[in-house]
């Protein structure tokens, strides 16, 4: 008897010591296996990614974000790659920073002369149209240099905002890492290596877009400006946007460079995407050092998007 009342107490121990765990639908661990959904999800939205990114047989890193729940995937997300124009949003975040502050107006008019312009190789409708120069509002040279990429616009936005080490010690105050700006349009320009001294990790990309969806560091005023230009950004419209539904949504900024030996440094895009449901993706591409062709390189930032999009608007 005393064996018996032994082992049964020992057993009531050990059970009640390892309680059976209940599912929502009210089973135990033992009748239903837990779900992982979101690391199956994410499992084979990485995969996708990867299979995309090797048909640019170069460089690509990739992060994407929906902003409201925290649920990311990315393929080489710490890797730092060379910015080219995308550098420009954080640019004119800290300009759009300077007018909250009261040191510049948006009606503000800023002359702008030849000794300004970028070289001709570099997209400036803002010296191609003033031949002679002029004198611009700030609010035009930021739309110029968000949403057409002009590079002069972006190198007096640069000098307006303090030059380089004022845009990143704004990017300090405003909690985003993982992003470098030392250089002005036209000194990418002189060599080929320079263009990688302003780089972004894809990570650091998602952060300052979440920044820019948040109006970090900005008055709400300046931030509604900002996703303004952002969605109608004019350049490079197969990318992010190639494959989405022509009613998406889309506030982006591109980055291009040029190429050498067959290798191209940069092929860019980032952006927030709305979503069907109303979240937000945040969605950095950066394809590097690759010998295809520019065709090739679009279609991967918009596979990649397509693949982000189809996964998140089920």
């Amino acid at each position: 008897m005393k064996i018996i009342f032994t082992t049964i107490l020992l057993f009531g121990l050990l059970t009640s010591a390892c309680p059976a765990q209940k599912s929502e639908s009210g089973k135990t661990s033992a009748e239903t296996k837990p779900e992982n959904s979101n690391v199956k999800q994410a499992g084979g939205l990485e995969k996708q990614f990867a299979q995309i990114a090797s048909l640019a047989k170069g460089r690509v890193g990739v992060k994407a974000e929906i902003l409201e729940t925290g649920e990311a995937v990315s393929l080489n997300a710490s890797e730092q790659f060379p910015m080219q124009s995308v550098y420009k949003l954080p640019i004119g975040m800290a300009v759009l920073k300077r007018v909250d502050e009261g040191k510049l107006r948006l009606d503000q008019k800023v002359r702008v002369g030849k000794s300004d312009f970028v070289k001709q190789s570099m997209l400036s409708p803002l010296r191609d149209n003033n031949p002679n120069g002029a004198e611009i509002t700030v609010v035009e040279l930021l739309r110029l240099a968000v949403s057409v990429s002009d590079g002069t616009a972006s190198d007096v936005l640069m000098k307006l905002a303090g030059g380089a080490a004022a845009v990143q010690s704004f990017l300090g105050e405003i909690k985003v890492s993982e992003i470098m700006v030392l250089n002005p349009e036209k000194e990418i320009g002189l060599d080929w290596e320079t263009q990688y001294r302003n780089w972004s990790t894809p990570a650091g990309a998602v952060e300052l877009l979440r920044a820019v969806q948040e109006k970090r560091g900005l008055s709400a005023d300046s931030g509604a400006l900002l996703l303004k230009f952002l969605t109608e950004t004019k350049t490079k419209p197969q990318r992010l946007k190639g494959l989405l539904p022509k009613d998406a949504v889309v506030a982006h900024k591109t980055g291009s460079s040029g190429s050498r030996n067959g290798v191209t440094a940069a092929t860019n895009d980032i952006g927030i995407v709305t979503l069907p449901n109303g979240n937000h993706l945040a969605i950095a591409v950066f394809v590097s050092d690759s010998p295809a062709d520019e065709k090739t390189r679009e279609e991967v930032i918009a596979k990649i998007a397509k693949a982000a999009w189809d996964n998140w608007s089920k």
